[in-house]
């Protein structure tokens, strides 16, 4: 029997081209269903005036679905519906991040529209898993794998060779295997580490922290290389983030881990407020300090920014705010030893990680001495 449909539908694109899921998601997939696609500019999201008038784009060209990043909806909860038709809308995918419970609610109550979270990269052909639409959906869960794609939380050991499988709710690596998976890089480099062989088959390793529950939906708990180290202790970032997003004047939140030469790492964390919102540094560490369970987990400082760094498809960029960091402990370690600094470059080496490069007029030794007692790599140069 041919499955029969009332009415085209339309899937605004808001998603740069080079990218898995523009390509894929709101590009194929509509087209060989005969769908129409909406391009929301050549820079997608980014592109002038496409927040500020999305509501007024989908009720024009009558958009049935879209894809966003949490930063996305977190956009639009500022943007006004007034008096915009958006009864096209069926629902609104999101992925690439995990996304707060409490956003999910907000932006669902305030729009009507429903939030079906999934999961996937490039490598895997964009998608992995997704919470069924027409089935029940667990708010801050990927969803169910899909047909033909097997997906796994598996404990592995220090070299990164499978122990066994996780239990139900035990946080594992996130690993991958079917025929969406690509077969490796072209840098045989980047291919170290990546394949976990099972039982002769060989499986890949997402780098992604989660967790199965006990009716089979997934649940990403963190990345492994984002885990705050603080003497020892593994953190998970999006405990101290969640925190931040349950407080009513905060938009989005970021914490990393900051360099320390006691413990290691100490976690700090950068919000974005919404529009509007007044609350101070100190407020916000209070408040952390009453909702984030563990202890260890309460960031040292936080700091709030006009905006937060972001990819090109609008997911938070947490690289820019580690360097950020790496150079104020440099520049706060040169002041401390009576260093003069000309320059500090942070630079990322996909293979070794990032390194610190500085320049000093005066000090040179004893700055070299004090950056020693951090885990970041550094170079010091006289001038």
């Amino acid at each position: 029997m041919v499955e029969t449909r009332q009415s085209t539908r339309t899937a605004l694109c808001g998603l740069p081209l080079f990218h898995v899921n523009a390509q894929l998601v709101t590009g194929l997939q509509a087209w060989m269903r005969g769908d129409h696609v909406v391009l929301a500019t050549p820079e997608g999201y980014r592109g002038k005036n496409v927040i500020a008038k999305f509501w007024e784009i989908v009720a024009h060209y009558r958009v049935t679905t879209f894809s966003g990043v949490p930063t996305i909806f977190s956009a639009l909860m500022n943007v006004p519906i007034a008096g915009a038709d958006v009864s096209s809308l069926e629902f609104a995918l999101c992925g690439a991040a995990p996304m707060p419970a409490k956003l999910i609610a907000d932006f669902e109550a305030k729009t009507g529209l429903q939030i079906i979270e999934g999961y996937g990269l490039t490598e895997g052909g964009c998608v992995s898993s997704v919470n069924p639409s027409a089935g029940e959906r667990r708010a801050g869960s990927i969803g169910l794998r899909i047909p033909y794609q097997q997906l796994m939380a598996a404990i592995l050991d220090d070299a990164g060779h499978f122990v066994r499988k996780a239990h139900a709710d035990e946080i594992g690596a996130i690993l991958i295997h079917g025929p969406n998976v690509f077969s490796g890089y072209l840098d045989p480099r980047h291919n170290v580490g990546l394949w976990v062989e099972i039982d002769g088959a060989v499986w890949l390793n997402t780098g992604d922290l989660g967790r199965q529950d006990a009716d089979g939906y997934f649940w990403l708990t963190g990345r492994r290389k984002e885990l705050i180290i603080r003497g020892g202790h593994n953190i998970d970032p999006k405990l101290i983030e969640d925190a931040f997003q349950g407080h009513p004047a905060v938009a989005m939140a970021a914490a990393i881990g900051s360099p320390d030469a006691y413990a290691g790492e100490l976690p700090v964390a950068y919000v974005q407020l919404k529009p509007g919102a007044a609350v101070t540094e100190a407020e916000l560490i209070e408040h952390a300090a009453r909702t984030i369970p563990e202890k260890a987990a309460v960031p040292k400082r936080v700091k709030i920014s006009s905006s937060l760094p972001t990819t090109a498809v609008g997911k938070l960029f947490k690289p820019a705010l580690i360097e950020r960091e790496i150079e104020e402990t440099i520049r706060d370690e040169a002041k401390r030893v009576g260093a003069e600094i000309t320059t500090v470059r942070v630079e990322r080496d996909p293979h070794s990680g990032l390194r610190a490069v500085v320049a000093a007029a005066e000090g040179a030794e004893a700055l070299r001495a004090a950056l020693d007692r951090y885990a970041f790599k550094s170079e010091v140069t006289a001038e």
